[in-house]
């Protein structure tokens, strides 16, 4: 039995989403940074972890600076 990244659990097949090249449980597969589900294939990958491509990819990993990387990316100083 495959064991889930997240929960290092066994995957039974009736509970089992496969993405990243890894067996996930359904409700495993969820961002990083904001804990939102994700649907496979509608995501983006850092290190091998999931992100929701909006706004937390953007924000954690893209262009730094006032209007790139949606609404966190900006710094206050």
């Amino acid at each position: 039995m495959p064991k889930c990244p997240k929960c290092n659990k066994e995957v039974y097949f009736a509970e089992k989403v496969t993405s990243l090249g890894k067996d996930w449980h359904k409700f495993c597969l969820k961002c990083e940074k904001c804990n939102k589900t994700l649907a496979p294939g509608n995501f983006s990958e850092h290190d091998g972890m999931p992100y929701c491509t909006r706004p937390c990819y953007g924000a954690l990993f893209g262009p730094k600076g006032f209007g790139h990387g949606g609404t966190e990316s900006h710094k206050y100083k």
